[in-house]
């Protein structure tokens, strides 16, 4: 049997500097950055004291009271990005809810109430013994993930498959390449796919710290995050959220659906090497570039813009520069590629997601977004990495790839369906 296709018909986003597709996009292609000086907690004392937040208050995005009161922000993020990609994909929603499917990423789940409720419940941790009936009745929730794709479930009137997808930093390109495999193997027609993370409280940064793995920039918030820069010292944490209305392709001609562009192949692999270190080789990575792209039946020349995961570490940006010349050739010299982790930081688990929207909207204005802050590249960093200044290009062919701790790599390539049609 022939794998059916799937398409993106809907998007919605959000992100540091603005929620919604139009604020995300004006952000991205003005080359502006959202990095600020942490404002969710004190952040006085910690290595890392800046961050990329997301301006959000969940009644005016049409939330609920209960679920404004009782849900993490990692959920609220979820429900409010998939309400505008319903809305973008103008999808009936509870037509088929059997072939309806929910396919949500998280690296950290809901974090920021779990230790909201400890910190509360502990007396700021000088109790051992915590009084459980002094916790909050949904703290329950909060303790299970699966709590992020319930609520889009029921947003969505989804009664197919449901999965939360967890794979730290590859989990918002992971849950979208498991929508794809359910739209390709007839398990569900339509999927709300995508991921959401809100880590920005003081244990996600303390886990960072240790390791030294965010920027100590915080004189200077604005220019913190800087991949492929010779003077990049860590990156910049983030949150957010972007989903999908994901869909078999003929089922959304036939509704008359706008399509933004098609998930054609995609490539995971794990590196079995190291918690946090990455072979400077990259061939863990160039392997699922490869597979995407064989899945997607395109040679290596059709790719027209790389989305990097540029994460603003040096050992990332060896790695990928390595992954990207292994798999791509003497084609990777002349391909544009960037980073729009300069611009809204790094929201781990939603970061893949983010970048997928920031490719689909780059494939429909023909845009490549720049990347932010790249004052003195690299020399070993020696490819096309569009600095300062988003460029005008045709993209009909696009690859984003994505990096996690744990030695996860995974590659997404999304094309025009015209492409597709005429192989």
């Amino acid at each position: 049997m022939i794998p059916r296709r799937a398409v993106i018909t809907g998007l919605g986003v959000v992100a540091p500097g603005g929620v919604g597709v139009k604020a995300f996009w004006e952000l991205l292609s003005s080359g502006r950055t959202a990095t600020r000086t942490i404002s969710l907690f004190d952040a006085t004392g910690f290595r890392s004291q800046v961050a990329a937040e997301v301006d959000f208050d969940p009644l005016l995005e049409g939330l609920t009271d209960r679920q404004a009161g009782e849900l993490d922000r990692v959920a609220q993020f979820a429900l409010c990005a998939s309400a505008q990609a319903i809305a973008d994909a103008k999808l009936p929603v509870g037509a088929a809810p059997h072939r309806t499917a929910v396919s949500v990423g998280s690296a950290v789940g809901c974090t920021m109430v779990l230790e909201q409720e400890y910190v509360r419940l502990s007396e700021h941790g000088t109790n051992w013994l915590v009084d459980h009936s002094r916790a909050a009745p949904h703290l329950f929730q909060a303790l299970m993930p699966s709590t992020v794709a319930a609520e889009v479930a029921w947003l969505a009137q989804a009664e197919g498959p449901c999965a939360v997808v967890s794979t730290g930093c590859t989990s918002g390109l992971d849950a979208v390449a498991h929508a794809a495999a359910l739209i390709a193997e007839s398990s569900a027609d339509v999927v709300l796919a995508g991921a959401s993370d809100a880590p920005i409280s003081p244990i996600s940064a303390a886990c960072f710290d240790a390791i030294k793995a965010t920027t100590p920039r915080n004189d200077d918030p604005a220019h913190a995050s800087r991949p492929f820069d010779r003077t990049r010292n860590g990156f910049v944490l983030g949150e957010g959220a972007a989903m999908f209305v994901v869909e078999e392709i003929s089922a959304a001609r036939r509704r008359g659906a706008s399509i933004y562009c098609e998930i054609a192949g995609y490539g995971q692999r794990a590196n079995a090497y190291h918690m946090t270190g990455l072979r400077p080789d990259g061939v863990e990575m160039a392997e699922a570039i490869r597979i995407a792209l064989r899945r997607a039946a395109l040679a290596p020349d059709r790719i027209d813009y790389i989305n990097a995961h540029g994460s603003g570490t040096r050992q990332n940006d060896i790695h990928e520069t390595a992954a990207f010349k292994r798999s791509l050739g003497a084609h990777a010299y002349a391909t544009p590629i960037s980073s729009i982790k300069s611009m809204v930081g790094h929201s781990l688990g939603a970061i893949g997601s983010i970048e997928l929207a920031a490719c689909a909207l780059a494939m429909q204005h023909s845009l490549v977004p720049p990347t932010a802050n790249l004052d003195e590249p690299d020399p070993d960093c020696d490819l096309d990495y569009v600095p300062h200044v988003a460029r005008e290009r045709s993209l009909r062919a696009v690859l984003n790839v994505g990096s996690g701790f744990g030695g996860f790599q995974t590659a997404i390539v999304l094309t025009d369906t015209g492409l597709r049609d005429a192989e």
